[in-house]
């Protein structure tokens, strides 16, 4: 499987403004302004775990190792899939990531593509960062070109987990997660991409999430940035 010099959606942030993410979620990662790794990043952003009082990882344990995740259809339906109504932030980032990593230009505009990732936001403005997820999405000019190339994407999903940075945060201060219940979650998986006349190929992808889980509530996606400590 060869690497395409084709566009693709859900790109590295790593270029991205640091100072949006720094001001969406100061309130929640005032205790992880010392630990490296997360701090670029993560310092003032949610960033927790929580899956509810059965799977919520301790400060102690590690968390399980994620199950592989389902590829997204080659040919959708015109819109993006709704988001699934779970509470372990692992098994929810990865959903997430099969979201961004698949697309299908051919039945889905772009506006359509967009509508269909903010429904998986979380309703608290406090925390948001739609900017992170929308920045995801190529701009108008290049969405029509992928549609004139009939260029889609699948993605699975072979693992998620709770970053170590994140992980010894939370073994330092484990009540740091009761105001915002966001959790950093890195996703690794593959994305396959192809276009009309027989072209295609896939890559390796891997991100870093915050999602929320409260425990009286389904997840909901707050940001993504690049990769933290492994």
């Amino acid at each position: 499987m060869g690497k395409r010099s084709r566009p693709r959606l859900g790109a590295s942030a790593s270029n991205w403004p640091i100072g949006r993410r720094i001001a969406v979620l100061a309130a929640v990662l005032a205790v992880l302004l010392t630990v490296a790794g997360i701090a670029a990043y993560f310092t003032q952003r949610g960033t927790g775990q929580d899956a509810g009082p059965s799977t919520r990882p301790s400060a102690a344990t590690s968390p399980p190792t994620s199950q592989p995740g389902k590829a997204a259809p080659a040919s959708g339906t015109g819109a993006v899939s709704p988001p699934p109504r779970l509470s372990d932030p692992l098994a929810y980032a990865r959903a997430v990531a099969v979201m961004l990593w698949s697309y299908d230009t051919r039945a889905t505009p772009r506006d359509q593509q967009l509508a269909g990732m903010h429904a998986w936001m979380t309703t608290e403005t406090k925390y948001t960062d739609w900017a992170s997820i929308k920045a995801q999405v190529p701009d108008p000019l290049l969405w029509s070109r992928m549609r004139d190339n009939a260029q889609y994407a699948t993605a699975t999903v072979t693992e998620a987990h709770f970053p170590s940075a994140f992980k010894q945060a939370l073994a330092e201060d484990p009540a740091a997660l009761t105001e915002a219940y966001v959790y950093a979650v890195t996703v690794t998986g593959k994305q396959s991409i192809a276009w009309k006349d027989g072209g295609g190929g896939a890559e390796d992808r891997s991100v870093t999430l915050a999602v929320q889980c409260r425990p009286s509530a389904d997840c909901a996606l707050v940001a993504i940035a690049p990769n933290t400590a492994p």
